[in-house]
């Protein structure tokens, strides 16, 4: 670790330390948007970036100050405990136990670090603002540094090792990274962010209007289909707030649409990906393709993973002579926990979603504009939803994902303690009468 990410550590350590509950999360932001994953600690088996190290920092804070969850841990928490539970199960299903132990712990440390940190300092849409601001600002610096990158063809990011010094070239066009391990996730932080930063324009218009500037140039300077169509995706879920009261009659047409092309095509609907290309040169077939490939071989990896999928692609990665690239992050959770971790990973999108319908519909939740910032939550998690069948969260922008679930989390909990709040308050009054 050089002496650059020290001083960054050190700085984000104090701001977690100090920095009133709602302001705390800054510092995992922070971690995610200006610092790579070559900045690290080894300890035995054990890696611990800057992330890790935040997190660390994060549960001494709560310990310190006995802060925790408001209420009682809800049905998303228990589905994320769940998957952590499952995720690390699952190493006895593989071949090396202890090397896959290791690396499912630091999946789960990662996922359930961040989520509960989150669910701790962010705990009502109030929060949720607070967060959002903050996002637009630390989103625009990331966004100056890919436009300079995408200009000058040098990312500044290189001196913190773990992404290269110049950026990657496809056919002509520079592929700005920022601080992230791949154009795609770069441009991806952008296009799930998207949706959040246009929730702030009914009540703080000038912070919106920072952060849609932001996401939209981290999406352009990244020149990748894959961001592009996520944030197409975004957008149209929020278009669907229109008709959010038709929303069970908006997924029927969908399903029913899904299969009326699975039964016309020729090849199987999800092809669909291989013929949608905004930039041209996009890997839709290699993504179609793999999930074919997962589901030929769903023998091989169903009950707990699989240590070899060389032999589902054509090609190979660099780093694994074992394995294909998987570019899907549902078929990833297949590889790593077989199909109940798949199985869990998409039970945490589909409550996420009935979540913000619930608190959409609750009339708990009576501020119109407070009402479209938790449909701007579903958005959000609605391009993570699409973003999921082409790209496998493998840097720090996973903190976006579980960041959205955590606040979603946290905006029904917030919403089910106003309801219990009222329930005694109105036994209190009766209580009262008849005593």
């Amino acid at each position: 670790m050089n002496n650059y990410a020290i001083a960054f550590l050190l700085i984000n350590t104090i701001i977690i330390f100090l920095a009133p509950r709602r302001m705390a999360p800054i510092a995992l932001l922070m971690g995610a948007c200006y610092m790579t994953l070559g900045q690290k600690i080894e300890l035995g088996p054990f890696t611990f970036t800057v992330i890790r190290i935040l997190v660390v920092a994060g549960v001494i804070r709560i310990i310190i100050r006995g802060e925790r969850l408001e209420g009682r841990l809800n049905s998303l928490d228990w589905l994320v405990i769940a998957f952590a539970v499952w995720a690390l199960i699952s190493s006895a299903f593989h071949n090396d136990f202890a090397a896959a132990l290791i690396f499912r712990l630091g999946l789960v440390y990662n996922i359930c670090g961040i989520y509960f940190l989150l669910r701790v300092f962010c705990r009502s849409l109030d929060d949720l603002v607070v967060i959002l601001h903050i996002t637009a600002f630390l989103l625009t610096l990331v966004a100056i540094e890919m436009l300079f990158e995408k200009i000058t063809g040098r990312n500044l990011f290189h001196i913190f090792g773990g992404v290269g010094e110049f950026p990657a070239i496809r056919d002509g066009r520079i592929r700005a990274q920022g601080p992230f391990a791949h154009s795609i996730l770069a441009g991806t932080v952008g296009s799930v962010s998207l949706p959040l930063m246009i929730g702030l324009w009914r009540t703080h218009s000038k912070s919106a209007l920072i952060g849609i500037l932001a996401c939209l140039i981290m999406i352009i300077t990244s020149s990748s289909s894959g961001p592009i169509l996520s944030a197409l995706a975004g957008l149209g879920a929020l278009f669907m707030w229109n008709f959010r009261h038709k929303m069970k009659l908006v997924r029927w047409i969908a399903l029913i649409g899904y299969i009326g092309l699975d039964v016309v095509m020729k090849a199987p609907a999800y092809y669909l990906m291989a013929r949608i290309s905004p930039i041209g040169a996009s890997t839709g077939w290699y993504r179609a393709r793999l999930i074919e490939s997962a589901l030929i071989h769903i023998n091989e990896w169903w009950i707990g993973g699989t240590d070899f999928t060389r032999h589902w692609m054509p090609t190979g990665v660099s780093w694994s002579p074992n394995h294909t690239d998987i570019t899907n992050y549902y078929i990833k959770m297949g590889v790593l926990g077989g199909l109940p971790l798949m199985i869990l990973l998409i039970l945490l999108f589909a409550k996420g979603f009935s979540l913000v319908g619930k608190s959409i519909q609750s009339k708990d939740n009576p501020l119109p504009e407070y009402k479209f910032i938790a449909w701007t939550l579903g958005a959000s998690l609605f391009a993570h939803a699409a973003t999921c069948l082409s790209v496998s969260y493998f840097d720090q922008s996973f903190i976006f994902l579980y960041l959205t679930l955590a606040i979603i989390g946290s905006m029904w909990s917030d919403i089910e303690l106003g309801k219990n709040r009222a329930l005694r308050q109105a036994l209190e009054v009766i209580f009262k009468k008849f005593s």
